[in-house]
């Protein structure tokens, strides 16, 4: 059975089309590692198996037809609770949204249903996807896989949790500051964050239904599995353009280069100087480089000219705050206090780093927002996007922290994170290596590259160029063979 809730999503399908197992002998295998594991880990929140069930038998006898529903035909998955499911509870966390069944599907949800996948359940998050940790006032806390004292990340940690423990194959989360690729280094999976505007968000909160579709810029939809073939896979499903966003553009996804790991150009960096990261990650960065490059590929340690993180950081924290302001349905007074209490708690660590998450100077101009500033904030970020495109241009892929610490204790929300003896800011320990690619609009890949002293995940980003996603996926599957460093913690939990 374990080898079964384990296996890539890819050969699950594989195996389910050529009858070597079925459809209902995977569900029973996942529902069994669900219930052995999930009243620990709380990854997932909702489970269907009134609807799975039936789905699966249908998989099998449409099998037995000669019909095959597509890439996923019958293979278990999960989708983070911020997607709208059909007739299944919707919750983001979010207690006004406690008893919400959606009508309709998510996009990205139906299109991996028409590819044939049985949704097996949603899985638990942070509250309307604002934190580095998935808690929230309707669910419990999300653990760890490979220590329960240990937080999975945020906001899609429910999603990492079940992947990396065999509960599900394949997951689908969302990134505005490193949602997906936060919990996966965490819980030591592969994460996909696309290009902005890559995929539909249509179906997917935090704009709580009925609102206006405020994000509208940085948040993308992503996804997490074991293998970066399943990640490919999965993709390649949910990318496209989308009637009900008229905004996602009709760009086919690109064709791969097929370059050789001798003939790829690599930059690579181990820490932003403002945030240095902790030792074991810089000796996992610096080991990667150095393996890379005895394997023959053109590696260089490279940070772009005029790379001036405070900006950046402070580009990105007026972006989303205009996008946010509105997106959920609060009174003025409460968008106020909310702002004030993430500027303060954002703030607690070592004096030095304060500035880099002090967004308390903007709130003059976010409590009362001016067209005029949103406009100057996008015009600004416009131009940030031209000099990455430029910086990047010579180099195939750009490898990159996660975060500046592995996986921490779980603690009061926003707390300081210690990293090497020394309080980081919360939102910097944990953002400041994935803001910028959201507000560029970058796409970035994790994959594991090995594991602290205590037995902790370590992954690394591969940021690649803009709509360039099967390229820079096939570059992620080069690099992976040599550091071929993904386990799961099958043994241990």
């Amino acid at each position: 059975m374990s080898s079964l809730t384990f296996a890539p999503a890819h050969q699950l399908a594989r195996m389910i089309r050529d009858r070597e197992v079925s459809a209902v002998e995977v569900l029973n295998a996942y529902l069994a590692q669900i219930a052995k594991h999930n009243s620990k880990l709380n990854a997932i929140c909702t489970l269907d198996e009134d609807n799975a069930y039936p789905r699966a038998r249908l998989a099998d006898e449409a099998l037995a037809r000669g019909e095959n529903w597509g890439a996923l035909h019958g293979v278990p998955i999960t989708i983070k609770d911020i997607f709208e499911t059909t007739g299944l509870l919707t919750t983001a966390g979010y207690i006004p949204l406690k008893d919400y069944v959606p009508q309709q599907d998510a996009t990205v949800v139906a299109r991996l249903r028409a590819a044939g996948a049985v949704i097996l359940g949603k899985t638990n998050m942070a509250e309307l996807a604002g934190d580095y940790q998935s808690t929230n006032s309707l669910f419990p806390r999300v653990n760890n896989p490979w220590n329960l004292d240990y937080t999975a990340g945020g906001s899609s940690g429910g999603s990492a949790a079940a992947v990396a423990a065999g509960l599900s194959s394949l997951d689908l989360g969302n990134d505005i500051a490193g949602s997906v690729r936060q919990p996966a280094h965490f819980c030591g999976v592969y994460g996909l964050k696309p290009t902005d505007r890559r995929i539909s968000t249509a179906g997917q909160i935090p704009e709580v239904p009925g609102m206006p579709v405020c994000l509208r810029q940085m948040i993308t939809v992503g996804c997490f599995a074991r293998s970066l073939e399943d990640i490919r896979l999965c993709f390649s499903l949910i990318a496209g353009s989308d009637i009900r966003r008229p905004d996602v553009p009709p760009i086919p996804l690109d064709t791969p280069s097929g370059k050789s790991l001798q003939n790829l150009k690599i930059a690579w960096i181990d820490e932003w100087a403002e945030v240095p990261v902790a030792s074991e990650i810089r000796d996992a960065m610096a080991a990667i480089a150095q393996t890379l490059s005895q394997a023959g590929a053109q590696i260089e340690r490279w940070l772009p000219k005029n790379f001036d993180l405070s900006k950046t950081l402070n580009l990105y924290g007026r972006m989303a705050a205009y996008i946010n302001i509105y997106a959920q349905p609060i009174d003025r007074y409460n968008v106020r206090r909310s702002l004030k209490q993430i500027f303060r708690t954002a703030t607690q660590g070592d004096k030095e780093l304060r500035k880099l998450g002090d967004f308390s100077r903007l709130l003059p101009e976010l409590l009362n927002p001016r067209l005029k500033g949103y406009f100057e904030v996008l015009t600004e970020r416009d131009r940030f996007t031209a000099q990455m495109d430029e910086a990047l241009e010579p180099w195939n892929v750009w490898l990159c922290p996660v975060a500046a610490t592995p996986a921490f204790t779980h603690r009061p929300a926003w707390s300081a994170i210690e990293i090497d003896g020394r309080p980081y800011p919360h939102a910097v320990a944990n953002g400041a290596y994935t803001m910028p690619f959201n507000l560029s609009g970058h796409p970035a890949v994790v994959i594991p590259i090995g594991q602290t002293q205590n037995g902790l995940p370590i992954g690394m980003q591969v940021v690649g160029k803009r709509w360039r996603e099967m390229e820079l996926l096939a570059i992620a599957q080069e690099l992976d063979k040599v550091i071929n460093a993904f386990r799961s913690p099958s043994e241990i939990i």
